[in-house]
């Protein structure tokens, strides 16, 4: 995989050259995360200077904070606010004003207060403060303080104690963006969509995602109760015992002629454990497949570095993703390398509303490149990349540093990856809920891509009826149906329907 990054005066030189020749991305907070290099671990002042108004709007929050009267020979937990705010101002990916970062922090200070905080300490004044200016910023920026980045930490190794959700914050509930498969969670029935509302009977309205998420951690063994509140009005109670989380990254199995292979998420597991499941196949294979299901579905991403893995692991070359800064500003591109673990084999990428991020930069590259037929339903839209920033005296930002767009150009954020081909009916939901409906969500940028859609309802596949009725999922049956057809024409035709509009396909 190659990497090339390019300033914005770089990249208009070198579209003016194409067009002069042809005439024409806390695995647990859901997320693409990468980490800032140790060297940007510096006296921050010296790096990200400041106008003369982020100047006065430091002094309006300094003043702000004596007014509190709470250590005020605290000089460390000034100067820890001053860095992420200046970090803030630097690195956030797109403008921000002086006055809506620190009115924002003024306003945490005093929600902290008007809670009753006990003890008010300088540490707990910052800590809120931090917290409410990133909250103002996006969904997925957030300060981690030195407990939760060891927890954020713990989580993208694939390994710890709860009960296997992915979730974000929602209002005044928490939303679950994904159980993990073969987890507690799983088992008791959670979905995609559901909202957490309340913890061992404490309403979730009143705490931080961060400790939201420690209060649904704990002792294996140990038993929870949520309050949940499904799309549709439905509300419950269920009771949960926590466990281990050890998270399998990757599954596979042969289905007759055609290779299954789910990827449940992207920790740092999650390349080498696709490697290894190819191994394993050709080892087991008895005779040649017609091709290969990539099952993404309800997968919330993760490392971003894992994805740029996994859509190199089936492609020979091109464009995997662009990432593009402040202003465009700083562009990256990610080039794939020779060598396709399918040995070219044909491609179904199931995706879904539950396929986020790193599911969604993996999806996209092997759709734009021709290499796989995508099928399911609309991804997640979750188009932003995030980089922990370690900060000089402790903790952590994850802020949102850029956007990343698939090869063709399309930006992903609060769009999602159409499928080529659309499966309804059945059990699949007739919407959910996505990235577009969270607070403060970053809008859509640039113009839509036109995309043949062909609809497909799933009860029309053929069933697999060597699958018991709980092990049922029809769409993976579409899925082997389409391999099995050998094209999306031979496929559709076979179904007795058309393509609801647009060009017919020759992806397989």
């Amino acid at each position: 995989m190659n990497v090339r990054d390019r300033s914005a005066s770089e990249t208009a030189a070198a579209l003016l050259a194409a067009l002069l020749v042809v005439m024409v991305s806390w695995p647990l907070l859901n997320g693409c995360v990468e980490t800032a290099d140790e060297a940007d671990i510096t006296v921050i002042g010296e790096r990200y200077p400041l106008s003369e108004d982020g100047v006065q709007a430091l002094a309006r929050f300094d003043q702000a904070y004596a007014g509190f009267g709470v250590e005020p020979g605290n000089s460390r937990q000034l100067k820890h606010f001053r860095d992420a705010y200046r970090r803030i101002r630097a690195s956030y990916v797109a403008p921000v004003t002086d006055a809506q970062l620190i009115d924002a922090a003024i306003e945490g200070m005093r929600s902290a207060e008007r809670k009753g905080e006990q003890p008010l300490t300088a540490v707990v004044l910052v800590d809120t403060a931090l917290d409410a200016m990133t909250a103002s910023l996006d969904p997925h920026s957030i300060y981690l303080d030195p407990q939760e980045l060891r927890e954020a930490e713990l989580a993208t190794t694939g390994e710890f104690g709860g009960l296997g959700i992915q979730v974000t914050r929602e209002a005044d509930a928490i939303r679950i963006i994904s159980p993990i498969e073969d987890t507690p969670a799983e088992r008791a029935g959670l979905k995609p969509g559901d909202l957490i509302t309340h913890v061992d009977g404490k309403p979730v309205a009143d705490m931080k995602l961060v400790e939201a998420v420690r209060a649904m951690r704990g002792e294996p063994g140990t038993r929870i109760r949520l309050a949940v509140r499904r799309e549709g009005g439905t509300a419950f109670d269920v009771v949960i015992t926590r466990a281990v989380i050890a998270v399998r990254p990757v599954r596979w199995r042969i289905e007759d002629d055609v290779i299954y292979v789910r990827v449940a998420n992207f920790n740092e597991k999650t390349s080498d454990a696709l490697a290894d499941a190819f191994d394993d196949i050709r080892r087991q294979q008895a005779t040649a497949p017609r091709g290969v299901v990539l099952d993404l579905r309800n997968n919330p991403g993760g490392l971003f570095d894992q994805s740029l893995h996994v859509a190199d692991a089936f492609l020979d070359d091109g464009v995997i993703v662009t990432m593009r800064g402040r202003e465009n500003r700083r562009i990256r591109e990610f080039h794939a390398s020779a060598g396709d673990l399918a040995n070219g084999l044909p491609m179904v990428v199931l995706i879904n509303g539950g396929s986020a991020s790193a599911s969604e930069i993996v999806a996209s590259a092997l759709q734009d490149h021709g290499r796989a037929v995508i099928m399911g339903t609309q991804s997640f839209g979750k188009g932003s990349v995030q980089t922990v920033m370690r900060l000089p005296v402790e903790g952590a930002l994850k802020l949102t540093t850029a956007l990343y767009y698939a090869p063709s150009g399309q930006a992903i954020q609060a769009r999602g990856v159409l499928p080529d081909i659309e499966l309804k009916g059945g059990s699949i939901p007739p919407s959910t809920s996505r990235e577009f409906d969270l607070p403060h969500a970053l809008p859509a940028v640039g113009e839509v891509g036109y995309r043949a859609t062909t609809r497909i309802d799933v009860t029309t596949c053929p069933p697999d009826r060597t699958a018991k009725p709980d092990d049922q999922d029809p769409e993976l049956e579409c899925a082997v149906a389409l391999l099995r057809a050998e094209s999306p024409e031979r496929f559709v035709r076979t179904l007795a329907l058309r393509p609801t509009g647009g060009k017919p396909f020759s992806r397989i």
